[in-house]
């Protein structure tokens, strides 16, 4: 707690510093900010805004979840299919997603529906890619023991399988969760008329630097606060 108390500090001693450097026409000073976000959160068009990021995100974090899950385990459980899919989703994990927006945008068209599917594409790869790995690094000691218990092929993935790769998987999940929220933000960004991206990009666009800090502000918190929850899990997890 102290040390998460010191490191906030120093990160408003530095933003303050840099407001002073860069000026009002760049930046705005942390208190300022803070007030003029809360003032947007007492606006019902805010809320607007707001209420569409977190039901888009919300769906194509289920969706990466969901979807990434069903390709990365079977390919664990099966040692050529993984070993062969492996380099794909690697490749795939490398590729820009931004350079597949346009190709999003002529199947889904500008909305709701194009804002999920970017952020799915952000985060299934991941996804998949920890829960491959997670199930390959199970013990043989540990399936020897199961087949020596005479398990079903049920009882193994349930008792053994799902547990020992339980870790990597929320691995997986975590940084899926980061790369989702990037995707739904840029989705909106470039293919959308609500959202907290859209609302960030209007606001570039006229040099609205309070709107932009407000936001990005609240973005950052938000992620800041749910990585952190979901950092600390994933130690119990590894431990």
């Amino acid at each position: 707690m102290r040390n998460g108390c010191m490191l906030i500090a120093v990160l408003l001693a530095g933003w303050q510093a840099l407001f002073q450097f860069a000026g009002a026409h760049a930046l705005s000073p942390p208190i300022d900010t803070m007030l003029f976000l809360a003032h947007l959160l007492g606006t019902g068009p805010f809320w607007v805004h707001l209420l569409e990021t977190g039901r888009a995100f919300a769906v194509a974090l289920a969706l990466s979840i969901v979807l990434g899950l069903g390709i990365g385990l079977p390919l664990g459980l099966h040692k050529y299919a993984a070993e062969i899919a492996e380099p794909l989703l690697v490749s795939a994990y490398a590729v820009p997603k931004i350079v597949l927006y346009p190709i999003v945008l002529t199947i889904f068209g500008i909305g709701l529906p194009a804002k999920i599917a970017f952020g799915t594409i952000h985060g299934i790869v991941p996804v998949a890619i920890f829960a491959m790995a997670g199930v390959r690094q199970v013990s043989p000691v540990l399936l020897r023991t199961a087949r020596a218990m005479r398990l079903s092929r049920t009882e193994t993935l349930r008792c053994i399988v799902w547990p020992a790769a339980l870790p990597e998987i929320f691995s997986g999940l975590r940084i899926g969760f980061s790369l989702s929220l990037i995707g739904t933000l840029l989705g909106e960004m470039f293919g959308s008329q609500q959202g907290l991206g859209y609302l960030l990009m209007h606001a570039i666009g006229l040099q609205n630097v309070p709107v932009i800090m407000a936001v990005t502000l609240l973005l950052t918190m938000f992620a800041a606060t749910f990585s952190a929850m979901l950092l600390a899990w994933d130690r119990r997890l590894h431990r």
